[in-house]
């Protein structure tokens, strides 16, 4: 069967995912003339309509020659399997742009394999409990980092915490390509920056580094998207990327050169699987679902509690190769069968009901394994108001805030399961103007803390904006809402999930003053019975039905903004520009504003944040310094001062964010209470 593929410019998605690797060899045998025309070269190609033949990806350079990508699972997993039929073939320029447009496949194995080795690792895990599973990333999506193919060079084997000589080498080749690419800016880096990372991503993998390789990886996937001008691109996610892969291989680099041992040098090397433990017996309690949703995965992950209060996940993720049918795929998932033992339940039903788990296996991130030694039985299960689940609810808003912020320092392969997660009582206050730039946002009452709540994911074949809208006609309606922190200056949640609150204080339990006066109408949910009082945001749509609003005579009046004077801003974005502005523009750019950054200094200075005008200062100045031959040319460097300037104002600004958010949850905060 042949399906056609129409090209469009700045979309990767519809083309086979390829291995990283794969990316580095093939642009390491093109010639220098060659690699100056590859970005022009990709450019092109990406327009060019494709066919699809199988597990064959067809595109017709020209009249005469054809690129052939063979890719079993949608992956082109070696350099072999991208054939031209040019006269250069295969060091010419069509197979290393074929290769640039392709996004980069992740550390799962391609679908069709992993279904045909499931009875084989699940054999293995009823005999090792212990055994390692591909890792997955926090919000479910499956993780960046590679695993190494059996009989991989591992270089020499170091005492158990320090590194040996092929890891200081791979740590140097990364930091080294890492602050190039930050002092060429996205602009700078181009596909042969992107391949000599990627190389030295490999090179750290095959090491046994395999957080900073995942975080090279990440980084790269990140500069594509923000080349491309995709949509889902986000500067932050770029710059949080960059900091993530400098500090890991300057804290690797300064445990080399002390040649110390120990637990931290462990994690900062990482792991390429997670490790499955024995739990025994758990009782659990489905939470919720929500939609996962990835330039090359998209699906389902489910939240449970256990008769403890601790959180688990198990996920519903494949691969896709259209963007259309993501979103879709995701919403699908949803009805798919939980994989966990012969439990017979969608994951959508899950989250009303419960299971019983005999044997039961789990990561140190909180996701179940589904082993053939695991037995689960269907069972009933806990509204969001009773016990276990209420406990979540109990925890103060200030404290569940701070944990949030904690756990989202932490690498994804030992975050707790939902430690980024927020369990709040909130009542809708409407949609109001609100933060400096005055757009509508639905505002909502926590405990006299005025909450902006927001869309998880703004795709619109999801339901999330859908039922965000439909909420903010209902000013009044108490809820009780899980969501993501969103860290900002302002008090802000990302919601993925509401329900119906504790019922209301019982009148005759009431003052005889309050059982006097009369009640006013109050908006509330009307949900049916089969959805057990609560509402997976992403995956079903609230209908008008749903929600039981007072007449318009007797309705609650729209909430006006936050009364009382707001506390003074605090100008971290002087600072945040100006590391932002490094991410995208380079060093050169950078170097041309240092003088108009005297005035943000002085800001910065004025306002207490003294630590911070230092940082920026020294920031300009390693952007300036850089010397030049007789002839007033710039003399190439390392760019390792720069790199260490840019990583230490942007760890800096990391933590003072941290702080005004945790602050801004704070009922003492001016400007807080409805």
């Amino acid at each position: 069967m042949t399906e056609g593929v129409q090209g469009v410019a700045g979309s990767r998605v519809q083309w086979p995912a390829v291995r990283p690797e794969v990316v580095a060899e093939v642009v390491a045998g093109l010639s220098a003339r060659l690699q100056k025309r590859l970005d022009g070269a990709a450019a092109k190609l990406v327009e060019r309509p494709v066919e699809r033949t199988g597990e064959d990806w067809r595109i017709a350079v020209d009249e005469e020659s054809e690129l052939v990508l063979h890719a079993p699972g949608g992956v082109v997993a070696a350099s072999d399997d991208v054939r031209c039929g040019c006269l250069l073939a295969p060091a010419c320029v069509h197979r290393a742009a074929a290769v640039t447009v392709c996004p980069l496949a992740d550390g799962e194995p391609p679908t069709e394999q992993a279904e045909a080795a499931e009875p084989t690792e699940q054999a293995e895990q009823a005999e090792q409990p212990d055994r390692a599973e591909p890792a997955v990333a926090a919000d479910g999506s499956p993780a960046a980092a590679p695993v190494p193919s059996p009989g991989a060079p591992q270089g020499d084997a170091p005492a158990a915490g320090t590194l040996g000589a092929a890891e200081r080498a791979a740590v140097d080749q990364l930091h080294r390509v890492a602050s190039a690419a930050l002092a060429a800016g996205v602009g700078g880096t181009g596909a042969v920056l992107q391949a000599e990372l990627l190389r030295a991503a490999h090179r750290a993998r095959l090491a046994g580094l395999h957080r900073p390789a995942a975080a090279a990886v990440a980084v790269v996937t990140r500069i594509r998207a923000a080349r491309s001008g995709e949509p889902d691109h986000r500067l932050a996610d770029l710059v949080a990327g960059l900091r993530e892969l400098l500090g890991l291989s300057t804290a690797l680099s300064a445990a080399a050169a002390a040649d110390t041992a120990g637990p931290g040098v462990a994690a900062l090397r990482g792991t390429a699987r997670q490790v499955y433990t024995a739990a025994g017996g758990l009782r659990l309690y489905g939470l919720f679902s929500e939609p996962v949703l990835t330039a090359t995965h998209a699906g389902v992950l489910t939240w449970a509690v256990d008769a403890g209060g601790g959180l688990h996940t198990m996920a519903e993720i494949m691969p896709h190769t259209d963007a259309a049918a993501a979103a879709p795929q995701a919403v699908g998932a949803g009805n798919r069968a939980v994989r966990l033992g012969d439990a017979m339940l969608s994951h959508r039903e899950f989250t009303r009901a419960g299971l019983a788990v005999q044997g039961a296996t789990r990561s140190a991130a909180g996701r179940l394994g589904a082993g053939a030694s695991v037995r689960a039985v269907r069972a009933a299960g806990a509204a969001w108001t009773a016990e276990p689940a209420a406990r979540l609810w109990a925890e103060p808003p200030a404290a569940q805030v701070a944990r949030a912020l904690g756990a989202a320092a932490l690498p994804p392969e030992v975050r707790p399961a939902g430690g980024e997660l927020l369990f709040l009582d909130v009542t809708l206050l409407g949609a109001v103007p609100y933060g400096p730039g005055g757009e509508p946002r639905l505002l909502a009452d926590c405990g006299g803390v005025v909450v902006a709540l927001r869309a998880a994911h703004d795709h619109p074949g999801l339901a999330h904006r859908g039922n965000l809208a439909l909420l903010a006609t209902a000013p009044g309606l108490r809820l009780r809402v899980i969501g993501r922190l969103e860290r900002s200056a302002r008090p802000e949640l990302r919601l993925l999930a509401v329900g119906e609150p504790p019922s209301p204080q019982p009148l005759e339990a009431r003052p005889l003053e309050a059982q006097l006066q009369p009640r006013p109408p109050i908006p509330a949910l009307a949900l049916p019975a089969d959805r057990a009082g609560r509402v997976n945001l992403g995956l079903e749509r609230l209908q008008t039905a749903d929600l039981a609003l007072p007449p318009r005579e007797a309705a609650p009046p729209l909430a006006t903004p936050p009364a009382g004077p707001l506390p003074p801003a605090t100008p971290v974005h002087l600072l945040s520009r100006r590391v932002e502005q490094a991410v995208t523009g380079g060093r050169a750019v950078l170097a041309l504003g240092s003088a108009a950054a005297r005035g943000d200094r002085a800001r910065l200075r004025s306002a207490g944040l003294a630590t911070g005008a230092s940082l920026l200062e020294g920031l300009l100045a390693t952007a300036v310094d850089q010397s030049r031959d007789v002839f007033g040319r710039v003399v190439a460097d390392d760019h390792g001062a720069f790199a260490a300037a840019w990583l230490a104002a942007a760890w800096y600004e990391e933590e003072l964010a941290s702080a005004l958010c945790a602050t801004a949850w704070s009922e003492e905060v001016p400007g807080n209470q409805p």
